[in-house]
């Protein structure tokens, strides 16, 4: 049995319509939305919107951890908009494409900068989306978490820790724990281009000691201090930032 895994995809549907080439069934652990890429400010919503020199301001604010200065340059860009309209419009029409070019099977839960309600309009038949659920492939069970925890970006689905915890908690023992944020571990949870931590999850972490998955595989940082380490018997995988990569994380077994 092979699996290929991804992990924020941010647009990029032309590596995302190859990612199933030659696996059993795909897995996608969220963040499909493309609002603003760090590494080429032409390109997402907020600079088709708004232009580059404001996505060059607003990287360089976020960069600076300067985030009330961003959130005020933000505020007077949507200033006399429909920010909702004008980004649910922008989603759609990236959400069109990419669930487009899922191969059959894809289990897919949601990441921080996602947005779940549209998710149904988009996801065809071969698709399955479970976020505090469960699913069995080739024999192994496999439990998915989606979205983050409370963050500064106030990005789009970002729940409670509570609400969190409680979604982890409903999986129970999996032999393989699928989420988009990492457990709560500084080596995981460091950006080493943003310099910054990103949300890891604590409920993960005591999910992962308690019960021993196989894997936990995980996206969300996109330069991780650590790919890869053992918790127990445990081995804890970011599977990558896909939109940049291009290249699926395989699990074969």
């Amino acid at each position: 049995m092979r699996v290929h895994v991804v992990s924020d995809v941010h647009g990029n549907s032309t590596d995302l319509a190859r990612a199933g080439d030659g696996a059993d069934a795909l897995i996608c652990l969220g963040d499909l939305v493309l609002f603003l890429d760090y590494a080429d400010h032409s390109r997402g919503i907020f600079p088709e919107l708004f232009g580059v020199e404001n996505a060059d301001r607003i990287v360089a604010l976020r960069t600076a951890r300067r985030f009330a200065d961003a959130r005020e340059l933000a505020r007077s860009l949507w200033h006399g908009m429909d920010r909702d309209a004008a980004i649910e419009a922008a989603v759609r029409k990236q959400y069109a494409e990419l669930f487009g070019v899922f191969p059959a099977p894809t289990y897919a839960t949601y990441g921080n900068v996602d947005i779940p309600r549209l998710w149904p309009e988009f996801a065809r038949e071969g698709t399955t989306v479970l976020d505090g659920e469960r699913a069995e492939i080739g024999g192994l069970v496999f439990g998915f978490v989606g979205g983050g925890l409370p963050s500064p970006m106030h990005t789009p689905y970002e729940v409670s820790e509570e609400e969190y915890a409680a979604k982890v908690a409903a999986l129970g023992d999996v032999d393989v724990l699928c989420s988009h944020i990492p457990p709560d571990v500084p080596e995981l949870c460091y950006d080493t281009v943003a310099r910054r931590f990103e949300r890891g999850s604590a409920a993960l972490l005591d999910a992962i000691r308690a019960t021993r998955p196989r894997y936990a595989l995980f996206g969300h940082v996109h330069q991780p201090l650590a790919r890869r380490m053992r918790i127990g018997g445990t081995e804890c995988v970011n599977v990558g930032h896909f939109a940049s990569t291009g290249t699926p994380w395989v699990l074969e077994w």
